[in-house]
């Protein structure tokens, strides 16, 4: 069973007269680095000079290029997007890493298929929220937290684990309602992997499906594409899944949607779709979708491009751009 840390077993000391270096100021890094500053820590920020390093600066952060920020940085946290993350701790990082540094990432991908092989004395450990960035920073404005999973790939300090939970705290894990659960650079890979490759692509692509089906049969798009998500309504399922519980959160419902659920919903779970998501864990496993995407990018996105323009293309796109422009979305 894994551990489960809460707030008694982490302490900021640790990162105190530390600086920690922010490596990218997108979602993830923007909340995390205003999170860690809001609790006292010296926080620098590494970027490329794009917007993101000018909203840096007008948050009053200390912003400089990403191998002056590695070079002067105890505690560095890789921030930026896996794709792009190899090159940059190639030519950015990896010369100014020294033993007592610590190596953090929020994503398992490049360790876990050797894209990035960290120096033995350096510490190399993962904090990974499983919430959005734009949640992470309104959560710890709300003084709520949020989960995240934790490990340690490399312990070459020997304080690896204090390091781990000091960086959680810092980003505001362990308040209220928060937690760290104890995983791996490669369980992490595989869940996150997992779940973009099953249920949450799938929703997508059934949403879409269940509006053809609903449009054929003679249903408005506005309402078929209100029913489906556009009204909010799937977003507070989701809320109150996380709130009380896969099942209990139909105790929400009436009584017909209820027994709706429960007596056509699992005609859809076939074993022929346990064994297409069992494909997905194998391909996860040996590496043959990291082979692919690494081989999408060098060829320049055309697979990823190509798809992007078919999604675009269907008809629910054009009636829920109209829809949206009505709602004031757009």
């Amino acid at each position: 069973m894994a551990r489960i840390f809460m707030d008694k077993d982490a302490s900021l000391d640790i990162l105190k007269n530390k600086t920690i270096g922010v490596i990218g100021y997108g979602n993830q890094g923007r909340s995390q680095a205003l999170n860690l500053r809001d609790n006292g820590l010296n926080v620098i920020v590494g970027n490329i000079k794009d917007s993101a390093w000018d909203l840096a600066i007008s948050d009053g952060f200390t912003v400089k290029d990403i191998s002056e920020t590695a070079k002067e940085s105890d505690v560095i946290l890789l921030l930026i997007p896996d794709e792009v993350a190899p090159k940059v701790m190639e030519d950015d990082i990896l010369p100014h890493l020294s033993k007592g540094k610590v190596l953090d990432f929020a994503s398992g991908y490049n360790i876990t298929y050797g894209f990035i092989k960290p120096p033995k004395y350096v510490d190399v450990v993962l904090v990974a929220p499983r919430m959005i960035g734009k949640g992470v920073r309104d959560l710890f404005l709300q003084n709520r937290g949020f989960p995240v999973l934790v490990g340690v790939e490399q312990d070459a300090s020997g304080k690896a684990w204090d390091y781990t939970l000091a960086i959680s705290k810092g980003i505001g894990a362990f308040l209220p309602g928060g937690c760290a659960v104890e995983s791996s650079f490669y369980e992490e890979t595989l869940v996150d992997l997992f779940s973009e490759h099953s249920w949450a692509g799938a929703m997508l692509y059934l949403l879409q499906a269940c509006y053809e089906v609903l449009v054929e049969e003679g249903v408005s798009p506005e309402v078929a594409i209100l029913e489906l998500y556009a009204s909010g309504e799937l977003g507070e399922i989701g809320h109150a899944i996380a709130q009380y519980g896969l099942w209990n959160q139909l105790s929400l419902h009436s009584r017909t949607s209820q027994y709706g659920h429960m007596t056509w919903g699992k005609r859809y779970i076939t074993e022929d779709m346990k064994k297409l998501m069992k494909s997905a864990i194998e391909e996860i496993k040996d590496g043959r979708f990291a082979r692919e995407w690494s081989l999408e990018q060098l060829l320049g996105l055309p697979s990823f491009n190509r798809l992007w323009k078919t999604m675009l293309s269907h008809p629910i796109c054009k009636e829920e751009d109209k829809l949206y422009k009505v709602l004031g979305r757009r």
